[in-house]
């Protein structure tokens, strides 16, 4: 009999359905190419692409930001804490078991209410008991199985996330540095052009004490000496930030932050190459969302398994005696078993409000799914558009840093020849000052853009980068876990 019922149970588990939706990936419409498709682009999205700027300084920086990173360790930690959530949520799919214990003594009134019925008893009487008792909930309409299933989904978003926060701290520490370097050479630039200009009011101080100029002259060239001697500090103000959260994104206090190469000895990295429909795989922003999509579905399920009974088996198994040596014996003994059905008769409606709610959350999701894709698509096509006209925007901006600083000389001659006044001079040298530092912010535009290039393609990198992590999880007290794998 026992037999017979057991198996029949085993059956109903191994064949009770699993209401609510199946989940299918969303048809996307993904475009064919790229607008702004890149010739010699390559394969490189696999790769540590930071590499490429040959600056070992910069490489230390990430590894360093991968390493001590607060945010990431905030990300690493929430990870933990939804492997934990998973496994609470999975140990509902098995029979829970208990084991108990207690021992006392008690004495009962012989004059109360209801005294001792014959003396011969003992009383007081020690009492001893031992067993074990457990309870395990029928998943027949599959609840369990899809509560497991949205919290395994949970597990991977936050996964997913964790990616996201590696993505965005390899790029900000790259553009951060980039940013810094390209304030170095303004800086340089700015120095450079300020001992020109101190050089050439000196010279015209002399010139005005001895007669040859003008008051007027004079307070030209002063003018534009203070001007570009007022841009230092402007610069070493932003430098002073930049190395402040280039700093802070390191996991360090503020402070200064060691220089590699300069701007004009980095290697532009090479534009990687791939489709659109590669984004859904490769940024885990989008495999995020899907996770996302993938839970809530599930809880559609959840909610419509409410509608259906709950089944229930509980058992007990022990032992107990007044005598402690007789604990463990035939007569002891004691075991009970037995099970329960529970169902919705009336409940006002708050099942079907779960389930609509379970089911606007789900809609939610894929929304969410879909504008994330989207909002890919623009990313890449942005970043793509970006660095091909920004090389264009260099390229001219470099002609007229040239024909600019030809005009400056020839300025010169012709005012040191009496055929000019010094004002077409200042206007050659302010101008030229100003496309020199328009030129070295266009420059840091550029590397920027490859960079965010790599960031909105997304890739294997960020598992490169992910293995670089490695040695601060070794030493955290709780590694990562990464048990939890998403299928195919």
């Amino acid at each position: 009999m026992n037999k017979t019922l057991l198996s029949m149970i085993i059956a109903l588990i191994l064949t009770g359905c699993a209401v609510g939706p199946d989940y299918k990936r969303p048809a996307i419409d993904s475009p064919g190419a790229w607008r702004f498709e890149e010739k010699e682009a390559r394969d490189l999205a696999n790769t540590a692409w930071w590499g490429q700027f040959g600056d070992p300084v910069l490489n230390e920086l990430i590894q360093t930001a991968l390493r001590e990173n607060d945010d990431l360790r905030i990300a690493t930690a929430r990870v933990e804490e939804y492997v934990g959530r998973y496994w609470v949520g999975r140990s509902g799919l098995f029979p829970q078991i208990w084991a108990d214990a207690s021992a006392g003594r008690n004495r009962v009134s012989e004059e109360g209410m209801s005294p001792l019925l014959s003396s011969a008893l003992k009383n007081p009487v020690d009492y001893y008991q031992a067993a074990f008792s457990g309870y395990w909930e029928l998943d027949l309409w599959g609840k369990l199985r899809r509560a497991n299933e949205a919290a395994r989904a949970d597990l991977l978003s936050t996964q997913e996330a964790r990616q996201s926060v590696i993505l965005s701290l390899v790029s900000s520490v790259a553009n951060g540095y980039i940013a810094l370097r390209d304030l170095d050479k303004q800086l340089e630039v700015t120095i450079r052009t300020v001992k020109i200009r101190e050089e050439a009011y000196k010279l015209f101080k002399l010139r005005y004490e001895g007669g040859v100029i003008s008051e007027l002259e004079l307070y030209q060239v002063k003018s534009e000496y203070e001007q570009a001697l007022a841009t230092i500090p402007q610069i070493e103000k932003q430098v002073a930030s930049q190395e402040n959260g280039l700093s802070v994104l390191i996991g360090r206090n503020p402070g200064p932050i060691l220089r590699g190469k300069k701007m004009d000895d980095l290697v532009l990295p090479t534009v990687p190459a791939g489709l659109p429909s590669d984004l859904l795989t490769k940024r885990p922003d989008i495999r995020q969302a899907e996770q996302d999509l993938v839970a809530a579905n599930a809880r559609i399920g959840v909610a419509r398994a409410q509608y259906f009974p709950t089944i229930s088996l509980t058992g007990l198994f022990g032992w107990s005696s007044s005598d402690l040596s007789n604990l463990f014996t035939g007569p002891a003994k004691m075991w009970s078993w037995g099970g329960s059905l529970t169902a919705p008769i009336f409940m006002g409606g708050a099942i079907m409000g779960q389930e609509k709610a379970a089911e606007a959350i789900q809609q939610q999701a894929l929304f969410n799914y879909q504008r994330t894709i989207r909002n890919a698509f623009r990313e890449v096509e942005d970043a793509l558009v970006n660095q091909m006209r920004t090389r264009g925007q260099l390229d001219a901006q470099k002609r007229q840093v040239d024909s600019l600083r030809e005009y400056a000389r020839i300025a010169r001659l012709r005012y040191e020849n009496g055929y000019t006044s010094y004002i077409e001079v200042l206007d050659a040298e302010r101008s030229l000052f100003n496309a020199e530092l328009q030129y070295v912010q266009t420059q840091g535009i550029l590397f920027q853009a490859l960079v965010n290039l790599y960031k909105t393609v997304g890739g294997g990198w960020v598992v490169e980068a992910d293995k670089l992590t490695a040695a601060a999880a070794a030493t955290d007290n709780k590694p990562v876990k990464t048990e939890i794998r998403q299928g195919n």
